[in-house]
């Protein structure tokens, strides 16, 4: 079978860049969707099967399939038939498992938005690209990872070219979001139920009975089971109480506002 046109790059490297991890995910992560699946992951296996028989690993008589059911069993670890980039960084030898580092030790989404919280400081729902090093140096300290300032560069270069798609240098919360691992990422949860300006004013104001322009954390909790039962969406109470203490770590003192909620809820940051 011929190759595609574009060869994918990198794949017989024995230690891979963090910025050539990031090419090899985006040409196999066709849609963009955070996962290598179906038709991608076909295809990503047979060209890693491919550049590991140019490197005279394995014999001509390998059967595919057998050997992808085995690849599945050794690094899909939580078992949905699909490669998210964490897993994908495992198999590759990626420097230092460059995202490893942040999806491993960012440790909930909750930490994540507080981290989020202190740099998007005018509630824009965007980081511009230079508070993006101060970001990632925080994520690095809690997560006691060792780093100096070439690799932190490296690190807040690759992240802007892996997110900030339309070149404006700035970091939207739910492209930022990726960096966590897809069980936690609860703003990809929301994706398929984005709320438009009206839709999310609506809500916001049926459950702000007295319009103070914030609701609390019983409120937010009523809110977001509204949300997902309009939506038809599965749901348990654990994974209920782990997104209300993400979006609640935007709260001030037990107040969540309506700008920092919109920021989760609606399809584009409000202006």
């Amino acid at each position: 079978m011929a190759g595609s046109q574009q060869q994918p790059p990198y794949l017989h490297l024995a230690e891979l860049t963090a910025s050539q991890f990031l090419e090899i995910w985006k040409h196999f992560d066709a849609d963009g969707n955070g996962y290598i699946e179906g038709k991608e992951l076909e295809n990503f296996f047979q060209e890693l099967e491919k550049a590991r028989k140019g490197s005279g690993m394995l014999s001509k008589s390998d059967n595919l399939g057998e050997k992808m059911k085995e690849f599945m069993q050794k690094y899909d670890k939580n078992s949905d038939g699909k490669i998210e980039m964490a897993e994908l960084a495992q198999i590759l030898p990626t420097e230092e498992n460059f995202l490893l580092c942040f999806r491993q030790h960012v440790g909930s989404s909750a930490e994540f938005m507080e981290a989020w919280r202190k740099y998007d400081t005018d509630r824009s729902g965007y980081i511009e690209a230079n508070e993006l090093k101060g970001f990632l140096s925080d994520l690095l300290k809690k997560a006691n990872r060792p780093y100096d300032e070439p690799k932190l560069q490296e690190y807040t270069q690759t992240i802007l070219r892996m997110f900030d798609l339309n070149g404006d240098g700035k970091l939207g919360l739910s492209e930022m979001s990726r960096l966590l691992p897809v069980q936690e990422n609860f703003l990809l949860k929301f994706q398929g139920m984005k709320l438009t300006s009206e839709e999310f004013n609506a809500i916001f104001t049926f459950y702000d009975k007295d319009g103070s322009g914030y609701i609390d954390e019983n409120e937010l909790d009523a809110l977001l089971k509204d949300l997902y039962e309009k939506n038809k969406k599965e749901m348990n109470i654990q994974q209920l109480t782990n997104y209300r203490k993400s979006v609640m770590s935007l709260a001030e003192a037990g107040k969540l506002y309506r700008k920092d909620l919109e920021i989760v809820l609606c399809s584009e940051p409000p202006m």
